[in-house]
């Protein structure tokens, strides 16, 4: 394992921001892994974590295949981890939206430079991001629809879905889409939680990353062979919505399987502690996704399902 310091910035109020990487192995660029681009991933952080960790023991055990170099970005933003900002505190910009960013532009369009000429070249890429609704989900492989995407490919991650979306133009300066342009095959994995340390959905995050390095003849590692993966589109899902604000009582869980009627949730008066609203399961299904703060707003998201229509 070698750690590589791949972009240096000087700040007003702090040290020098200091973005490193972990090489393993020697040779062909295979696969390059990066960690949160955003403060608040924390569960994606701690996925990197482990995968260094493993990675260095792999290494060491010889069980990194000749000619093949794997590289890991434990995290591009841990300026804002340090201080609990989602975005870069200075002008609140997304390093996830500044690809394949400018050396020099704006703060974070040079860090989104600085990590992108150091990733670019790798035949697979795999970024832990999460969604701009904060929530958990089915832990799944994400990708775009660029005409280069390989959801033969995301199959391999043996995860239980993979989940295809036409790009939006906002989508055309994310990490993902910019990696696809390049010439690499690019994933976005989702693993459950952001904020919250789910350990379950982490190590499934980390075996499902494993078992695809495997799979593509750059590890040796021993892995059950995982989920055969239902590829759905993003437009497929289904969203719930509340229908008044108050305190939010989650009754359900992504993964859960419902039905017609079925109470997912309930929205109290945060006053007087009555029940406002009951939310309802619209038609059988399975969640996909579910709101997880305490608060929820009139007409915000709380749940995505995959619907299965009554005949």
């Amino acid at each position: 394992m070698y750690k590589e310091l791949i972009f240096s910035l000087d700040t007003p109020y702090r040290g020098e921001m200091n973005i490193y990487g972990y090489r393993f192995g020697n040779g062909e660029r295979e696969a390059c892994i990066i960690g949160p681009t955003r403060g608040n991933e924390i569960q994606q952080l701690y996925i990197c974590s482990q995968l260094v960790r493993i990675l260095s023991l792999l290494e060491r055990n010889g069980d990194i295949h000749a000619n093949k170099e794997l590289f890991v970005i434990p995290s591009a933003n841990h300026f804002s981890t340090n201080i609990e900002r989602r975005f870069w505190e200075l002008d609140n910009t997304d390093i996830n939206r500044m690809f394949p960013g400018d050396s020099s532009g704006e703060t974070t369009q040079q860090i989104a430079d600085g990590i992108f000429k150091r990733v670019k070249g790798y035949n697979y890429g795999i970024q832990f991001a999460s969604f701009h609704t904060p929530g958990a989900f089915i832990p799944h492989v994400r990708m775009m629809k660029t005409g280069r995407q390989s959801e033969s490919l995301a199959n391999l991650f043996g995860l239980p879905y993979v989940l295809t979306r036409k790009p939006d133009p906002f989508d055309t300066v994310t990490l993902n889409y910019n990696w696809q342009l390049s010439g690499t095959n690019a994933f976005s994995v989702y693993a459950g939680m952001v904020e919250q340390l789910n350990e379950n959905a982490a190590m499934q995050a980390v075996s499902s990353v494993l078992r695809f390095l495997t799979r593509m003849g750059i590890l040796k590692y021993n892995c059950h062979s995982g989920y055969i993966s239902t590829v759905i589109e993003e437009n497929a899902l289904f969203s719930i919505r509340s229908d008044c604000s108050g305190i939010y009582r989650r009754l359900k869980n992504p993964g859960d399987e419902v039905h017609f009627g079925d109470v997912l949730a309930q929205v109290i008066d945060p006053y007087e502690g009555e029940i406002l609203s009951e939310i309802l399961s619209p038609s059988d299904g399975i969640l996909f996704f579910a709101h997880i703060k305490s608060l929820v707003k009139e007409n915000g998201v709380i749940y995505q399902m995959i619907r299965r229509l009554h005949e």
